[in-house]
């Protein structure tokens, strides 16, 4: 890597503590429906020393406190009851109703600024859960497992959320202080060694981040900013919306831009993932979406590559558009879920909640993902009674939609939490992964997918009694919709999200990847080997509108795309179980195929069955 500019090791900003240069720490919070707001200094004994905050304007409350050394824990009494944790707390030191703990972030002794990131084009996205990764559950046992990913061929880790969330188990979806790695994990430094230890082996790093609604369980902000944080005016599956758009709204926009740049300046992290963008109300322009995304070009982007990836099931194309040189205006990709829903069709031939969508003609869906983004541009989608969805994206190139045939949603909200080793033929299954492993978009796979593991990924979380049964009972409920779980009985079978062995049955078993001879992991890493040498160095410069396809016959599909460098690659793939006759097939090299080349099996005409053939033109 070329040397790069010094990168900061803080994130300066007005909420939470500041470390002062000459002595103490200076305290702020916001609080706008509070009258009084107290400064309360804890030790481990329990005992508790308190300092009024001098109010300010527009609700602020601040407080110098001389003493103050980084490791003391603090937390702020409201209107002289309630004791909070800050919602800018960098470190809990017992949970998300624990007392938060002053961290200094320029003492940690970065050694990575060597490291620039490397360009979008050469994503390959590994996405685990921390807790469920290695058998240590936390950061530094994704350390003993970095060699192996780059081996096998990723280059960039996606761990699931990490702000504080309730217990000690969770999706990380549920996070309450958002700048505060989960302490279930490690320590902030533990994470830092994290990110370090990944650029040392070339690896990017992203973080799943959660801007469209808090946890229900060790949320304060209701107590002293609900009248400001959060409005009835909108509307959303958790009740009322963050305010992005009311009065003192601004407050609100700044505390989540601070919170993505916090995680990409403090922690060194090449980009974030937003989880359910389309959950996010905001009706100003530019949009809470634009502003972080400007933020980003304005502070890290300057310095080095980093990438933002949308979850946004309304599939709008405006956040996605590219500017005259190719690069992202705002977000370099979005999970491509119109793909993998055409592909989990084809496989398993599920055709419930919402693969109706897909279930007409999914082969003719999955063609329009590869090429041009979206399956739905506009059209109606039954599943949504009829609503239009989506915006057109012929227009952008293949590299601003993420590709993947499992991720955390995909497994994890069945019933039973199947992988789709489980669901679907070894064959079959090996024909979409060749597929969408070669295929110019950058690929993601789900932790364990690369060696077939078995184990299940379960919904789970660790929330008091009340609150777990009324989970359980929700979830249940809601898999009451799907005619397998109408019946009683079998929604009794139906793991509860607060038993611990969801959680330990989700966890993966390393021992069936260290055994010599798998064929699943060598299957995979083959063919990351082969995207790397022969595909990636042709991405760069790809445009919009270069990709075609076209259906051959009931289950197979021919698509071509010219890249970047003007080659031309291309696929034919044959789903179906007998040979399909009259195939006009490229006459030029064979990048790879399945079966394996060779002249009984590869006849010019025949596309035989359950078979797929690449082809690349220099």
């Amino acid at each position: 890597m070329a040397p790069g500019m010094q990168k900061s090791s803080a994130h300066h900003m007005e909420f939470g503590t500041q470390i002062m240069p000459g002595s103490g720490v200076l305290f702020r919070l916001w609080a706008p429906d509070a009258g009084k707001v107290d400064l309360c200094l804890e030790d481990l004994n329990g005992s508790q020393q308190f300092f009024a905050m001098e109010k300010r304007d527009n609700g602020w409350f601040d407080c110098l406190n001389l003493q103050t050394v980084p490791g003391n824990l603090y937390r702020f009494r409201v209107n002289g009851g309630l004791l909070v944790p800050d919602p800018a707390s960098r470190c809990q030191d017992d949970d998300v109703h624990g007392p938060s703990v002053v961290v200094d972030p320029e003492s940690f002794d970065w050694q990575d600024d060597g490291w620039t990131g490397r360009p979008w084009h050469e994503a390959v996205i590994y996405e685990l859960h921390v807790g469920c990764f290695s058998p240590e559950g936390s950061f530094s046992g994704i350390i003993e497992r970095l060699d192996y990913l780059a081996d096998l061929g990723v280059t960039a880790i996606e761990l699931m959320p990490i702000a504080d969330f309730p217990g000690r188990r969770n999706w990380g979806y549920d996070g309450v202080l958002l700048f505060a790695p989960d302490r279930v994990y490690g320590q902030p430094d533990d994470l830092k060694n994290l990110v370090q230890a990944a650029h040392a082996r070339g690896l990017m790093v992203f973080l799943d981040v959660v801007y469209n609604h808090f946890g229900p369980e060790g949320n304060y902000l209701h107590v002293y900013g609900r009248n400001a944080f959060f409005t009835e005016r909108h509307h959303t599956p958790w009740g009322a919306a963050i305010n992005f758009d009311g009065p003192q709204s601004r407050t609100v926009r700044d505390f989540y831009i601070h919170n993505a740049l916090y995680w990409l300046e403090e922690y060194h992290l090449d980009g974030l993932r937003f989880d359910a963008v389309h959950v996010i109300k905001d009706d100003s322009r530019p949009d809470i979406l634009e502003d972080i995304a400007q933020a980003m070009q304005n502070g890290p982007g300057k310095e080095r590559q980093v990438h933002l990836v949308l979850e946004n099931d309304n599939n709008e194309p405006r956040y996605l558009g590219r500017s005259v040189n190719g690069s992202p205006k705002y977000y370099a990709a979005q999970w491509n879920d119109d793909l993998h829903h055409a592909c989990h069709v084809m496989l398993t031939n599920e055709r419930d909640g919402y693969y109706m969508d897909y279930a007409d003609a999914p082969l003719h869906h999955l063609g329009r993902c590869l090429t041009e983004g979206f399956a739905y541009q506009g059209e109606p989608s039954l599943y949504r009674h009829g609503a239009c969805r989506g915006g057109a994206s012929k227009h952008l190139p293949p590299t601003a939609f993420v590709s993947f045939l499992q991720n955390h949603d995909q497994v994890g909200n069945r019933a039973m939490g199947e992988r789709l080793i489980k669901l679907t033929a070894d064959p079959i299954l090996k024909l979409a992964v060749a597929l969408f492993l070669l295929a110019p978009s950058p690929p993601l796979l789900f932790m364990g997918e690369e060696y077939g593991a078995e184990t299940p990924f379960l919904f789970f979380c660790d929330f008091g009694p009340d609150l777990a049964d009324k989970v359980a009972n929700g979830r249940r409920r809601e898999l009451a919709r799907f005619p397998r779980f109408r019946d009683v009985e079998q929604r009794r079978n139906i793991s509860d999200p607060g038993d611990p062995q969801s959680f330990s049955r989700s966890c993966l078993q390393w021992p069936a990847v260290e055994e010599p001879g798998n064929e699943w992991q060598h299957f995979y890493k083959g063919l990351l080997e082969l995207r790397h040498t022969k595909i990636v160095p042709r991405l760069a410069g790809l445009t919009g509108a270069n990709g075609h396809y076209r259906l051959l016959g009931r289950k197979a599909l021919q698509v071509q795309w010219l890249l970047g460098d003007g080659a031309e690659l291309s696929v034919l793939v044959q789903f179906g179980g007998e040979p399909l006759n009259n195939i006009r097939r490229p006459h030029r090299a064979i990048l790879y195929a399945d079966p394996a080349e060779d002249k009984t099996v590869w006849q010019d005409d025949t596309l035989p069955p359950r078979s797929i053939i690449w082809y690349l033109n220099d």
